[in-house]
């Protein structure tokens, strides 16, 4: 499973991203611009020496990534059609999330095959990019029971 930032504006958070996705085993497409200089210390801080385990391709900008989309782009978004919990995910999905202030425009939210929403309490707005990309990809993972090693059906 790939999980794909699109513009991410806080090095922290691509970081717990990282750390998040070498710990299940998912890849991570970064599209660029960037909202900080790739080797930003706060970047390994957060990911910690995680950075080694996870596969990272980054991408001038979103016309490049999406010539490599083979799968289902399935967009998290606050403007999301669907729960989380009524989606059902498939092994090639393609996770995006957008960048921290903005989320993605609408030439790229149109893009997407599915536009899910992490459903959150009326009186907040939004959880944070790292905590999304996590909830999101614990349940495409648990539906699709892949890709940890050493997880199987039942465990």
């Amino acid at each position: 499973m790939r999980i794909a930032l699109y513009q991410p504006e806080i090095a922290g958070n691509v970081g717990a991203v990282l750390r998040t996705a070498a710990c299940l085993g998912a890849s991570v497409d970064l599209i660029e611009p960037l909202g900080f200089v790739w080797d930003d210390k706060r970047v390994a801080r957060a990911a910690m020496d995680y950075i080694d385990h996870v596969a990272v391709a980054r991408h001038a900008d979103w016309e490049a990534f999406a010539r490599t989309v083979r799968g289902r782009l399935v967009l998290a978004t606050t403007r999301g059609a669907r729960d989380l919990w009524d989606t059902r995910f498939a092994t090639g999905d393609v996770l995006l999330f957008g960048s921290e202030g903005a989320g993605v425009p609408d030439a790229v939210h149109a893009r997407a095959d599915l536009a899910v929403r992490v459903p959150v309490r009326a009186e907040v707005r939004s959880l944070n990019l790292s905590v999304t990309v996590g909830i999101v990809l614990a349940e495409a993972l648990r539906q699709t029971r892949g890709p940890v090693p050493g997880i199987e059906a039942g465990e």
